[in-house]
């Protein structure tokens, strides 16, 4: 059965869609099966940093109806192995029938290594719908103070509700910002008091990649794009050490 991953963050701007994105293609480059699942409802933009804006997706309630099978999820034109739903844009979060989308959810773990749950920022409806379902949940923060206490809320509120499995990534983050701010990335893990699954560097290519309609890792090799790899590689198990001299 495949992997439930939820990707959240306390707030937004953290760049969560984008190491979603990211990590996902690096897996599926290394020939896993992966599903993206955009659950931002209303605020939807997975599909621009896969590269997928013209793809045509169906919607995760168009396979919870019914009406369409997992199977169905639209292909990526460059990595063959990686499926994607979008989110809708014509209901609440708390209008999502649970039990459907569970029941897509079992469906999909039966045809995917990987399934990712793009949650929405926040700590509302649709994060404790994502994380609740998740086997493992990776929150993203950045290194400001703003950044660090919402993510220090979110992993308290993944506790209460027994998850167990939840790890951080700290994105766009520089030598610079971290000496004009007086903050190590160890203070950051001491601070929101989880493990760290990695840390990305502040990186321009991100948003060039987006603008061009790119994946990031077919629009370089080297900044973020390496650090999703990485991070790949340790949600697969791989012992990859986190450069933190680089950044």
């Amino acid at each position: 059965m495949g992997e439930l991953i939820a990707i959240a963050s306390g707030k937004g701007g953290t760049g969560k869609t984008s190491l979603c994105a990211g990590i996902a293609t690096a897996l599926a480059s290394a020939g896993e099966r992966v599903l993206c699942i955009d659950c931002d409802i209303g605020l939807r933009n997975l599909d621009i940093s896969l590269g997928m804006t013209d793809s045509g997706a169906l919607s995760f309630l168009d396979v919870c109806s019914g009406n369409y099978e997992v199977s169905q999820a639209a292909r990526h034109p460059a990595y063959p192995t990686l499926a994607f739903l979008t989110a809708p844009v014509n209901c609440a979060p708390e209008e999502i029938d649970r039990d459907a989308f569970l029941e897509m959810l079992r469906k999909a773990r039966s045809q995917f290594d990987r399934i990712f749950l793009d949650a929405p920022a926040g700590i509302d409806a649709g994060f404790r719908l994502c994380s609740s379902l998740a086997d493992r949940v990776i929150l993203v923060t950045g290194a400001d103070p703003a950044s660090i206490r919402d993510a220090q809320r979110a992993g308290t509120l993944l506790e209460q509700m027994g998850k167990k499995n939840i790890r951080i990534i700290v994105n766009r983050i520089t030598k610079q910002l971290l000496k004009t701010i007086r903050i190590t990335v160890d203070d950051v893990m001491d601070d929101c008091g989880l493990p760290l699954l990695g840390i990305v560097p502040d990186d321009p290519e991100v948003v060039l990649s987006a603008a061009f309609q790119t994946p990031l890792l077919k629009h370089t090799d080297d900044g973020a794009a390496a650090a999703c790899y990485r991070i790949a590689k340790r949600i697969q198990g791989r012992p990859v050490p986190i450069p933190r001299r680089k950044i």
